[in-house]
């Protein structure tokens, strides 16, 4: 097969969770199959480069993903605008385009039109009538070209149980079920860190992950704990009010706030040296720093709600505790975590290493093609 994946933010020069999906599902692909990518252009020299087997083409300068702790529309304009020309210009069986920002689902529609090539879209979370707490009444632009793109695509992938409900109930299509994954190996070889922590929060510092609630819990956690070591990793619109809760509940001696690492190895050996790893989040189209910390042997907090994919992760009162959102009821549950068993958290992690994945992901495509002859 010819495969072309769709989607700006290039890893390693972007390291989120979409971006490492592709990454690691490409490169193993391209041991058997001509694989692409399509996204902004990272590096220095020619647009086009191959790297572990995956042709890179670059499309358009890279520039700032994010505005105001939002995905630049601009910018998903522009990469948008810049994609048609170069995608054309190759042949492909099949496109993979991961579902956000929207708008390149249309050149990619065009190119499957134009060449025959089908178009998957794989969806990481739906967010629907989200849109109108998100931009207000702005909303229904994104709601309206989400529907739209619903319709675009030969077939539908879904990360997530929530995901594929969400995008079943929006396309009236069933997708197929191919979860984000991690790699055993890369986890294994990553030391541990040189310190010692109590509660460990990893991800981008946004409200619909709620990090505050982290310091709100740990300060619960003090008047049993005094001595407490709780650390948040990430960037975003709601550093300042971290850094505020810590100042004004006097934690600075129990929370340490670190801007997002530049290895993947530091992240995990956060992970490793974390007697439990808590994301509050209300919204996660997956939660990968959750199943990252189950392969390390720590155990997981997350909330219930119904947009929070990371609970379908967790075996309550096994892995870790799905608990109700306030800071009392996550503090309760990271106290008890910390003694489930860490042999339970690795095995669960273990049906999702990436080998095991690939060959979900590549039957699916095959299935596809097949279909569409």
């Amino acid at each position: 097969m010819k495969i072309a994946y769709v989607y700006d933010a290039v890893y390693p020069w972007e390291t989120g969770g979409v971006q490492k999906r592709v990454w690691e599902l490409a490169r193993r692909l391209a041991s058997d199959h001509d694989v692409h990518w399509y996204g902004l252009h990272y590096w220095e020299g020619p647009r086009s480069i191959e790297r572990e087997g995956i042709t890179l083409h670059g499309v358009g300068a890279s520039g700032d993903l994010y505005v105001d702790g939002r995905r630049s529309i601009p910018e998903a304009l522009r990469f948008s605008a810049q994609l048609l020309r170069p995608l054309l210009r190759e042949n492909f069986d099949l496109i993979d385009f991961q579902e956000f920002p929207y708008f390149p689902a249309f050149p990619s529609k065009l190119h499957s039109l134009s060449r025959q090539s089908a178009l998957v879209v794989t969806w990481h979370e739906i967010w629907d009538s989200y849109w109108y707490d998100y931009l207000g009444w702005k909303g229904i632009f994104g709601q309206t070209i989400e529907r739209i793109t619903a319709a675009l695509p030969d077939a539908h992938i879904a990360v997530s149980e929530r995901t594929s409900e969400d995008v079943q109930t929006l396309s009236g299509h069933t997708p197929s079920l191919v979860p984000n994954g991690i790699s055993f190996e890369e986890i294994q070889a990553a030391p541990d860190a040189d310190r010692e922590i109590d509660v460990l929060f990893v991800g981008r510092l946004i409200p619909e992950k709620n990090p505050v609630t982290v310091v709100e819990a740990t300060d619960r956690l003090r008047r049993k704990y005094p001595d407490i070591q709780t650390v948040l990793v990430g960037d975003g619109p709601k550093r300042d009010a971290v850094a505020a809760a810590i100042d004004r509940l006097d934690l600075e001696a129990n929370v340490t706030l670190r801007s997002p690492l530049d290895e993947y190895s530091e992240v995990i050996a956060l992970m490793k040296a974390a007697s439990v790893f808590v994301l509050p989040s209300h919204r996660e189209g997956f939660g990968m720093t959750v199943l990252e910390a189950l392969a390390c042997g720590t155990p997981v907090v997350t909330v219930q709600h119904p947009q929070n994919a990371a609970q379908e992760l967790v075996t309550d009162g096994v892995t870790g505790i799905v608990c109700n959102p306030s800071v009392s009821a996550i503090a309760r549950a990271a106290r008890t975590a910390q003694s489930l068993s860490q042999s339970a958290c690795v095995d669960a992690a273990e049906k999702y290493e990436w080998t095991t994945l690939v060959d979900r992901l590549e039957a699916v495509y095959q299935s596809v093609l097949t279909r569409q002859a």
